[in-house]
């Protein structure tokens, strides 16, 4: 098993106001003095709950975690369903990552981050390469239509059973604009059993598509708090029902702001949620970045994952 960093507490923690009613939760780990870096998180939704940096060494790192909008400890939380989505976009996340960048007096920072978290990373990168020192990602997603079409429709040929209960979830929607918009529908429904329903249909199919996988959890997103189900199937099926407000394959595009950033890209070889094509592709627009395949990880990981993250994160700390 790969050995993990000694833990550590936060030093440092705060409710940053981002506006629109916001308030984000950050708190920061390891050394005050450290190599700045920040976890954003995947999801969208999943906060970063029962995270604590493990995978930096917290003698040479200054660690920062934070909730996105929504999720976690941040407030509102989206599993209220009078918490208003309108001010919960791919923008509003983006300026909240600047905001708390200046709050906390950093000028360039690592980027850590996967699943969701590495389209925001990509998109936040993109727009202020002046603020990233390396970049660090493990299962690349950039939010193309194919990749959400695939997630939500053609993994579904490995999984028929389970796609067909997913698409028989959001029936009582209304037809007419697509899945992910009947499902962001009912998880704003003011009845609380038909969104704890779709929750739980919607949770079910994420199970499903990472159910093959060798070193898979069961039920790695139904386990979850009843809230924080919630408030993740409430955050990503308006994200994804609106294609994460960014335009078609533009992260892809505009691989070339990266240009001077070194990054290391991790991929599970087995990932059925996000195939390894966009990393690979990701890889070829980035020269400055190192594609590493991990044979034995889907993408929740693995232990293989787990030691090329902390062997990566070393290797920055020098530089």
């Amino acid at each position: 098993m790969t050995e993990l960093h000694a833990p550590s507490e936060p030093h440092d923690e705060g409710m940053l106001d981002v506006g629109d009613g916001n308030l984000v939760y950050w708190e920061a780990r390891g050394n005050p003095d450290g190599k700045p870096a920040v976890v954003v998180h995947g999801g969208p939704g999943s906060s970063l709950v029962g995270s604590t940096g493990r995978s930096f060494d917290p003698d040479r790192y200054r660690i920062v975690l934070f909730d996105q909008r929504g999720c976690g400890r941040s407030t509102p939380h989206a599993g209220d369903p009078s918490t208003d989505m309108s001010v919960n976009t791919t923008e509003h996340l983006l300026a909240d990552l600047e905001l708390l960048r200046a709050h906390l007096g950093i000028e360039r920072w690592l980027l850590y981050g996967g699943s969701w978290g590495s389209t925001l990373i990509l998109a936040y990168a993109e727009r202020h390469p002046e603020h990233v020192s390396e970049i660090l990602i493990q299962s690349v997603t950039t939010c193309r239509r194919s990749e959400i079409d695939w997630l939500y429709h053609g993994v579904g040929r490995f999984f028929p059973e389970e796609w067909e209960r997913f698409r028989a979830g959001a029936r009582g929607a209304g037809h007419g604009d697509g899945l992910l918009a009947a499902y962001a529908r009912l998880m704003d429904d003011p009845d609380p059993d038909v969104r704890g329903r779709a929750a739980a249909d919607w949770l079910a199919w994420e199970d499903a598509v990472v159910s093959q996988e060798p070193h898979g959890t069961p039920n790695a997103y139904s386990d979850r708090p009843p809230a924080a189900q919630l408030a993740f199937v409430r955050i990503c099926a308006h994200y994804y029902a609106n294609d994460a407000w960014l335009e078609d394959g533009v992260l892809l595009r505009d691989a070339d702001r990266l240009a001077g950033i070194p990054g290391v890209l991790l991929h599970g070889r087995l990932d059925l949620g996000a195939p390894l094509e966009t990393a690979w592709e990701l890889a070829r627009a980035w020269p400055d970045a190192e594609l590493v395949v991990v044979a034995d990880s889907g993408h929740t990981g693995s232990d293989a994952m787990r030691r090329e993250v902390v062997q990566a994160l070393d290797r920055f700390s020098r530089s």
